[in-house]
């Protein structure tokens, strides 16, 4: 047992399966004296929905993978080179293949037995496009243990048909020309904006987590009930080997002095055997005729 097949089987398991793998596979690492495997392995987080179709994706459909990596490695040169022509081809091939592998990461959820809504869908599509930004989360996703979606911290500009690449800022105007309170009030509404979609965004990823946690509380409890339901079976049958063992101790005492008993007088019987053919035989012989 070693810390990456464990984890590449947990990470292969359906969601409600997770937890209850992970508690044997922890017990497992304990029982052969592996604390510190065992106490890796207790790191490991049951993954989100979201999160678990695009391992899915990752594993039943591994062809899919290094097209979609070779594709945010072409991106982000483009963008370093701010080739536009190039930029706007790949965005084209971006949206298409993003597009069909969150189509085909749906259709593998129904197929597990798991289908997923539009708010899902969106999570699955949000961690492809961050494969595409970033490369750490493109080694994240390829390796299939993916706990929670993946959003790109850093995203490509819109590459619309006609775009151009993204040019260096132009010097401050001079004071006389800056923004008036007009666009400043504007600014100050647009950082506003952005300040309460990134408190949605947390909210929801906190409610996600939250959700995880509370899964994984039923799904604990459930094991725990199921574990204390099976302690008191294995309890009324110890109690009832127990018995029989009483049981056939005091037979296996009373046999024995059964057994003392017919010994002891079967060696009475023969010294009395004995003794009546000594004196049969001092009776019929001649000296005893005389």
């Amino acid at each position: 047992m070693d810390y990456d097949s464990v984890a590449d089987e947990l990470y292969a398991l359906r969601p409600e399966e997770f937890t209850a793998a992970r508690a044997s596979a922890m017990a497992s690492a304990r029982t052969a004296g592996d604390r510190e495997l065992a106490e890796r392995i207790r790191t490991l987080r049951k993954p989100s929905l979201a999160a678990w179709v695009s391992n899915l994706l990752v594993r039943t459909s591994p062809g899919e993978v290094e097209p979609l990596l070779r594709l945010g490695e072409g991106l982000r040169q483009a963008h370093q080179d701010l080739d536009g022509t190039q930029l706007r081809e790949l965005s084209r091939r971006q949206h298409a293949l993003i597009r069909a592998l969150s189509l085909q990461a749906r259709q593998l959820a129904k197929e597990a037995g798991h289908p997923i809504g539009e708010s899902v869908q969106r999570e699955v599509e949000n961690t492809l496009h961050a494969v595409l930004a970033d490369p750490e989360a493109a080694e994240a996703w390829a390796g299939g243990r993916l706990a929670k979606p993946l959003s790109a911290t850093v995203g490509f500009p819109a590459t619309a048909e006609g775009a151009r690449p993204q040019r260096p800022a132009p010097t401050p105007a001079p004071a006389s020309s800056r923004p008036g309170k007009k666009e400043s009030e504007q600014q100050r509404r647009k950082l506003a904006r952005e300040d309460a979609e990134a408190a949605e965004r947390e909210l929801r990823e906190l409610q996600d987590e939250a959700a995880a946690a509370g899964q994984e509380v039923t799904e604990a409890k459930e094991q725990v009930d199921g574990l204390q339901r099976r302690v008191e079976e294995l309890a009324g049958e110890l109690e009832r080997v127990r018995g029989e063992h009483q049981q056939a101790r005091f037979a296996e005492r009373a046999a024995r002095e059964r057994a003392r008993t017919a010994d002891r007088r079967a060696r009475e019987a023969g010294r009395k055997a004995a003794t009546a053919a000594a004196r049969l035989e001092r009776l019929t012989s001649p000296s005893s005729d005389a």
